[in-house]
């Protein structure tokens, strides 16, 4: 086995590693960029090496430079995570040369799978079912039109040696082909160095469900059943789960033998994903192999009890895998949600920021318990611009889908993070919807369910009342009083009255013509409220704003309250509102981002739906466009300029 390990990776990938290499008994070593100097995997890690400037480009993707902290501190292995080099042939075969191990597949099987187009036809030799499209590289969008005629509208566009969502690109039409053609392939370029793409079928109501697979150098290959992550948003998955709620016994037998047939087709080594696109009778078609541990591997660890870091590790070192495939058992239900750094009511784009206060649910892995927690992060650090936004996976495991859905919601409620945006209650709101509960998901679960973004919902819901109960009870133990009171809480400036009177160590609370028995612990200091009505308890995220007011969120509804007496409110309605600033006539940048390309003059007429601007941020292009008809008047900014968040663009006329 080997005595030291160092890890290519940065974040909660990192962080992962070097707590199963601790276990095992192996010491590590952290690389960092000058942005991760203060890093959680820098300060875990037994050693750490400076590999140079924040840009992922000139560190975390210079293989001579890490080669070289290997050399220096005398690592006898590496373990690349995922992203970054993970998927790089000439990486592992730069760590070949020097006589450091790889912990991953053959130099030969990544790059068999990491071409997509090659993957495919590979794919086909061996007997597993592909989605129908056109393997060979396509040079520009006049032949890409052709071949989507052939195949039929709509076609994806992908990026032969893409992932993550970049360089992908659905359409529906010539039009929208001619245009997410030449998106795709500078996306592509961009992102991998490689701008070719190729097409194939869209199928429409898809499933996105893989198969997990596991071989050694000794010619053993096992599968260790499916994970749904059909929850997706721009093509990167947000939820995950294992099992599958759609998968049967025979489907999940048929995918699993396919998945080890083409891992064995490339006499595959370490932990690897067999991806399947599946339609709505359980056809399922192969749509690529990725040759490296997968974000959503805590899923499948939690049901299977496996630890798949370390089984790369042995793998790795000679070891055979110590059991077949007839041994493989799942028992329970795992859910992992991705908490990211971005704001879900300006369409999903990229914050960055220190974690003022980060507060996650207590892990209660280790304890045999229902709640586990990977991250990257601790409080005061920092999320970055140069890197991928996680802020962590929050996996929740029952006996069954809906106990684990439970624990899910709850730990959400109970997640608080503050100094910058994150998707903690958009999460919330997606493992709330009946559609999720029913396990009807398809990837286009977030377009059909949050067709207008993300925002609070019309009407009073059942979480509404819960955060309607907690603003009364915030205002009484805020001001101290042990009075009875009649209040009116403005729930986004939705008027409830409320009587609220203190009995022994709680309150009776009416609202509605319904009587409750309410009871708190929490303190104006204290960012989570637990929150006894009757039997039941649930933890509202809270924060105090001006004026008796609080931001409270839960079950994946935000909602701001203000708390007064009936008198007070009656008043405060007669009030003339206040007028926003007119910035209709401007374009701001929705996020900090690089200005990539200014694509209108001054003076030019556009129509609405025309782009204006592109935006880069976190290696993805945001295309800005018209809202409507108009003359552009002055431009604010120009290509290359770095811009902060809500900075003028542009002005029309």
């Amino acid at each position: 086995m080997f005595k030291k390990l160092l890890i290519a990776n940065r974040g909660e990938i990192a962080c992962r590693v070097i707590r199963t290499a601790k276990r095992m008994g192996i010491a590590t070593v952290a690389v960092y960029s000058e942005a991760d100097a203060e890093a959680l995997h820098v300060r875990m890690a037994d050693e750490a090496v400076a590999i140079g400037p924040a840009p992922a480009a000139e560190s975390y993707l210079k293989i001579d430079r890490i080669v070289e902290a290997c050399k220096a501190t005398g690592a006898e292995a590496v373990h690349p995570g995922y992203g970054f080099l993970s998927e790089r042939p000439a990486f592992a075969e730069a760590l070949a040369k020097e006589g450091i191990a790889f912990i991953g597949p053959t130099p030969d099987a990544i790059a068999a799978m990491g071409d997509k187009i090659e993957s495919k036809k590979l794919a086909a030799a061996a007997g597993v079912t592909t989605v129908p499209g056109f393997l060979g590289v396509i040079e520009d969008a006049g032949a890409a039109t052709k071949v989507a005629k052939d195949i039929g509208y709509p076609v994806m566009i992908k990026a032969s040696a893409g992932g993550g969502g970049k360089g992908m690109r659905i359409a529906h039409n010539e039009a929208e082909l001619r245009e997410g053609f030449s998106g795709a392939q500078h996306e592509a370029k961009s992102s991998f160095g490689d701008d070719r793409v190729f097409l194939e079928k869209y199928v429409e109501e898809p499933r996105h469900i893989e198969i997990q697979v596991l071989g050694d150098a000794h010619g053993n290959v096992v599968h260790l059943g499916e994970r749904e992550c059909s929850i997706q948003r721009r093509h990167q998955k947000v939820v995950e789960e294992s099992p599958s709620p759609f998968i049967d016994p025979q489907t999940r037998a048929a995918m699993g033998a396919e998945a080890v047939a083409l891992a064995k087709a490339v006499n595959y080594r370490s932990a690897g994903t067999v991806e399947f696109i599946v339609d709505r009778n359980k056809n399922f078609y192969f749509l690529e192999m990725n040759t490296r541990l997968q974000v959503e591997h805590p899923v499948t660890e939690l049901v299977t009890g496996l630890d798949l870091v370390e089984l790369m590790i042995r793998v790795a070192a000679g070891e055979k895998l110590p059991f077949g495939q007839e041994d493989m058992k799942q028992t329970g239900w795992a859910i992992e949600a991705r908490v990211y750094a971005e704001d879900p009511t300006r369409n999903f784009l990229p914050s960055i920021g220190r974690l003022v206060r980060y507060i996650p649910p207590p892990d209660q892995e280790h304890g045999g318990d229902s709640i586990r927690i990977d991250s990257g992060v601790s409080e005061g650090a920092e999320i970055s611009i140069y890197y991928d936004p996680m802020i962590a996976k929050l996996c929740a495991y029952g006996a069954d889908r809906g106990e684990a859905t439970r624990r899910l919601r709850g730990a959400l409620d109970g997640f608080y993070v503050s100094g910058l945006r994150h998707n903690i209650a958009f999460l919330g709101a997606i493992v709330a919807r009946p559609r999720f509960a029913e396990g009807r998901l398809s990837t286009d679960f977030i377009a059909q369910e949050f067709p207008d973004g993300f925002g609070p919902p019309a009407g009073f819901t059942e979480a509404d009342k819960t955060i309607l109960l907690a603003a009364a009870l915030a205002e009484r133990r805020l001001t101290g009083s042990s009075d009875a009171a009649e209040l009116v809480v403005l729930l986004d400036g939705e008027a409830h009255d409320i009587a609220v009177r203190p009995e022994d160590s709680g309150y009776v609370i009416e609202v509605g013509g319904q009587t409750s028995l309410a009871a708190t612990d929490w303190l104006p200091a204290d960012r989570l409220m637990h929150l006894r009505v009757e039997e039941h308890v649930s933890t509202v995220q809270i924060e105090r704003l001006p004026g008796s007011a609080f931001r409270l969120s839960h079950g994946g509804i935000v909602r701001h309250a203000q708390v007064l007496p009936r008198r007070t409110a009656a008043l405060l309605k007669m009030m003339p509102a206040k007028e926003a600033a007119d910035t209709s006539r401007s374009v701001l940048s929705p996020m900090p981002g690089l200005l990539t390309a200014l694509v209108v003059h001054e003076g030019q007429e556009v129509k609405a739906g025309e782009a204006l601007a592109i935006v880069e941020a976190m290696k993805m292009e945001n295309v800005l466009r018209a809202e409507r008809d108009g003359t552009v008047a002055k431009l604010c900014a120009k290509a290359g300029d770095s811009l902060a968040v809500d900075q003028v663009i542009l002005e029309f006329a």
